[in-house]
This record gives structure tokens, sequence and C-alpha cells, in this order.
């Protein structure tokens, strides 16, 4: 019996973007283009007619922008968007009030180095992400820190404690989740979010507004530092390196790492060398099995693991590779792995 197609909505402004993303997706075996769209109007009767199991939507269209078509949609009819647009500043400011409004994935569009064919199989890889999201509560509704617990766990250490912490789809959520709530005197934090290029900065600086710790993208040659988090830019791979008692990063280029770059795996590995037993890894929502491996190395040269659990995740799928492989210590819901992390830090044994 042949197995169903996932049906897909494109909503774009651009004739020539709707008629590739048809012509080319359309020649994956598992996805179908049931129906493109030049604007939100249009696509509103079409995803009543069609019904598509995931919506491309582009942020920046006539007559209504893709963000208030978003909300208009996540309020009367929720279903899984991947936004693709074009990358400007502020091209990155919209995809990410996207990813807060409930898009599921986002995606920059094709150009310089970054050729079609590239976009096309990433798009692919990411609609069959979108088709397997769940949609949970905004991370608003999840309880806070108790602020008792947090001067509680008071975090007598020496300063070469790390925490590494790996994601993907619904990561943007659930990271803001756990930075909010991490305490001024934390480790020093170290983060991988699948992320394309040029959004990564603009994702930092909405953590750094909203956290008690300095939330920034990582600069080559960073050190990582107590009440700081560093996140990996797009495009490249963040390394852990070791001086003394203290952690710096390295930025490189390299070949994709599990479809990606930065890849968790990538960053953990270079943790369990660098810090050992001194780490704490975390591995959360994302599709494929990034950080899987990884967090294995992390936990034989012995850091303390931890995977989010499967009612909390967008999409259960790099936890799950990692709890399937061993790798993990404690499987905990989202809004715990903060105090996790915290009674770690506290009790290492």
């Amino acid at each position: 019996m042949e197995k169903s197609k996932i049906k897909v909505l494109v909503v774009d402004d651009s004739a020539i973007v709707r008629q590739v993303l048809k012509e080319r997706l359309s020649q994956e075996p598992d996805i179908e283009v049931v129906g493109v769209a030049p604007d939100p109007y249009i696509a509103r009767d079409k995803i009543v007619k069609l019904n598509p199991a995931v919506l491309i939507l582009d942020v920046e269209m006539p007559r209504m922008d893709g963000i208030t078509f978003l909300k208009k949609l996540m309020r009367y009819r929720p279903m899984p968007v991947v936004i693709f647009s074009s990358l400007t500043p502020q091209g990155s400011e919209l995809a990410l009030e996207a990813l807060k409004e409930g898009a599921v994935e986002v995606m920059v569009k094709p150009g310089g180095s970054y050729s079609v064919g590239e976009a096309i199989a990433q798009l692919a890889q990411k609609i069959r992400a979108a088709a397997k999201a769940r949609f949970l509560k905004p991370s608003s509704e999840l309880p806070p820190l108790d602020e008792e617990q947090v001067s509680e766990t008071s975090l007598k250490y020496v300063g070469d404690e790390i925490i590494a912490i790996g994601a993907s789809t619904g990561g943007t959520e659930a990271l803001k989740v756990v930075l909010k709530q991490m305490p001024l005197n934390s480790p020093g934090i170290v983060i991988v979010q699948h992320m394309p290029p040029g959004f990564t900065e603009a994702f930092a600086r909405r953590l750094n507004e909203i956290c008690k710790i300095e939330v920034r993208e990582a600069r080559d040659k960073d050190p990582v530092l107590p009440g700081t988090a560093l996140i990996a830019p797009g495009g490249l791979h963040m390394v852990v390196m070791r001086s003394g008692t203290r952690y710096y990063v390295k930025l490189k280029e390299g070949p994709l790492v599990n479809y990606q770059r930065p890849s968790v795996d990538v960053l953990f590995s270079s943790v369990a060398k660098a810090a050992g037993p001194k780490a704490i890894g975390v591995i959360m929502t994302g599709m494929g099995s990034d950080g899987a491996r990884g967090l294995l190395e992390m936990k034989k040269a012995g850091a303390k693991t931890i995977a989010q659990d499967e009612n909390t995740c967008v999409i259960f799928g790099m936890p799950k590779e990692a709890i399937k492989l061993g790798a993990v210590d404690h499987v905990v819901p989202l809004e715990e792995i903060p105090s996790q992390i915290l009674k770690l830090l506290k009790n290492p044994a």
C-alpha cells in the first residue's frame, strides 16, 4: 500500500518562487504540492478547499503580511507552517516573530553560494519535520522557576563547569523557557540551535532582552564565562576548547554533520573532550538524530546528561535518539530542565 504524501500549499507573492517550489518539491517521493497562492486571501480559500498538511509561507507579501496571516491562522485553524523568506535584518526579526506566533520552522530563500538544490533538500526536510510537529501551549504559560529554589540552589562551583545545549525544531521557544530561568551565577552555557545564517544574531538579541544572564551570538575565540550563553552562528560549527581552567569557543566552516551546520554533535563532542565530567549536556526538541552521539560521548567522559521529555517536545526526535543510544541520565519536562541543571550543579554526584 502506497504511503500517503504530505500535502503542501505554497504562499508567496513571487510567481517564480511558486513555480520552482511546485516543480522541485513535487519530485520528492513523499511530498505533494497541492496548490500555490500569491497572497494570504487566496491562501485562505485554498486551505479550506485543499486541506494541506503543511503551509510554506513568505513573511513579506502585499495585501496582508505573513505574520498577520499567521496569527489569524493559528487562532482559527492551527496548522504546521514553514516560513520561507528572503534574509534581511528586518526579515530575520519577522521570522523570529513568526516562530513566536506558532510557525514550526524558518528557512532562508537561496542566494549567493546557497544553491536552489541545497535549499530544496533542506526545505523538504523541514516540511517532513513540520508534518510531525505537535502544537503545545505557548511557553509564556509555563511556570517560572521558584525564586526560593534558585536561592536555595546557590551555586558554589569552582568555575570550570560548563553547560552545553542542543535543539532544533521547536527549540527557539523551548530555549526561551530554559534560559529565562537560569540565574546570573550559572556556569557558562554554549548552545547550538539549528537556524539559518543571519537569524541567530537576532534570536540571541531577543533572548538577551528577557533573560537575567547575557545571551549573544558567539564570536570566534569568545571565552565561555559564568552568567553568559553563547549561541553558535547559523552556517558555522562551534567547538569548545580549553585553556587551563578556562574555556573558549572556536567557529569553523566544514561539511554539514547530520545535514546541519552548526551541528549539535560537533559541539557536544568538543565539550566531552574539553570538559569531561565538568559538563552538563542537554538535548531538546528537534527532528533527526543530531546530538545523540555527541551526548553519548559526553556521558562516557563523565558528564551529566538531560533530555527533554516527549510530552513537551514539538518533535521528539533528537531526544528520542539520544535516549535510545543510552546517552541520557535524566528525562524531564521542558519547564523542569533549569531546576534539574541546578540540582546537578549543586550535587555533582
